[in-house]
């Protein structure tokens, strides 16, 4: 199994600014490569969470090594401000969520996310409620070409989805290399190298864990929970999710288009907005990075931070 390798953490740490007696939010756990490295930078203390159970579970080795520090919580980041409010944490000098699937969830063939290795088609983060072999084997093929299309920018949606409900009318579509191979059938491959099967599986597995409204969810509580000064970092690695990400942080931070002027919202007086962008374009990983962890190639990292005090 991979070693799991942090994306962007040199970058992801000069934007959170670690510092003594902070608190922070981890909000996508995994391997706990952030994790270790923000207590590492700061005498600080971190929550973090993750709907892996898996990841709760291996994070103890690390909450061992900063007792009374880094506090372990098993929930999707959607439900970030419940969890924090149930112990009593109802405000954050940071947040970090980082979009993508760990190295542990990518390379354990039982997990079912990725068709590398044969293993039951499973997808879900969690490990409960509909599996990809659920949507698979009952998704009209209508819904599920655009379902391809819109999550996974699969331009041959419709052909793949008549490919697998004909084959699905055959025998059950159960694992993932029989779904990557009914794809290769129909797909060609292009010049890029990427698998035929990439996209589909990844529209499925946003589908199978409802990842943007999550992320529409968390972006929203994160940013109320912060600080004056406190400092919203996200890493998304699918443009539909970085879409989401920039379109919030752009907004929060008041830099809509000015309307025309012939809008008579133009007349009213342009509030002062409560969060300012550290960069207006995303910061994207070194050539030296990509080399090193090709996964790292379509990474984007977007920083926001708070200016006011919260409204109570």
């Amino acid at each position: 199994m991979m070693q799991h390798i942090p994306v962007m953490l040199p970058e992801i740490l000069d934007a959170l600014a670690p510092t003594d007696g902070a608190t922070y939010l981890d909000a996508t756990f995994g391997g706990g490569g952030y994790a270790g490295a923000i207590l590492e930078a700061a005498n600080c203390t971190l929550w973090a969470i993750d709907r892996d159970p898996d990841a709760i579970a291996r994070g103890a080795a690390l909450a061992a090594r900063f007792p009374g520090r880094l506090h372990l919580l098993h929930s999707s980041f959607a439900e970030m401000l419940a969890m924090l409010a149930e112990r009593g944490i109802t405000r954050l000098d940071g947040v970090v969520m980082d979009l993508g699937l760990s190295s542990f969830q990518i390379d354990d063939p039982d997990r079912g996310f990725s068709f590398r290795a044969d293993g039951p088609l499973d997808m879900r983060m969690d490990r409960a409620g509909e599996t990809a072999a659920d949507l698979v084997a009952t998704l009209p093929e209508a819904e599920l070409a655009d379902t391809l299309y819109q999550l996974g920018e699969e331009r041959l949606s419709r052909r793949i989805a008549r490919a697998i409900v004909l084959a699905r009318a055959e025998a059950p579509i159960t694992t993932t290399g029989q779904l990557a191979a009914i794809i290769r059938r129909v797909v060609p491959k292009d010049a890029s190298g990427i698998d035929p099967a990439t996209r589909s599986f990844q529209a499925l597995r946003i589908r199978v864990n409802d990842e943007l409204g999550q992320v529409e969810r968390a972006l929203t509580q994160a940013a109320g929970l912060l600080n004056p000064g406190g400092r919203l970092v996200v890493v998304s690695f699918h443009s539909g999710e970085d879409r989401l990400v920039k379109r919030f942080m752009t907004e929060a931070a008041g830099r809509q288009p000015a309307p025309s002027r012939h809008d008579p919202r133009g007349l009213a007086g342009r509030t002062i907005p409560d969060f300012r962008l550290l960069s207006t374009r995303a910061r994207r990983p070194t050539d030296a990075e990509i080399a090193r962890n090709p996964r790292a190639r379509s990474a984007k990292l977007r920083t926001l931070e708070r200016l006011t005090e919260p409204t109570p």
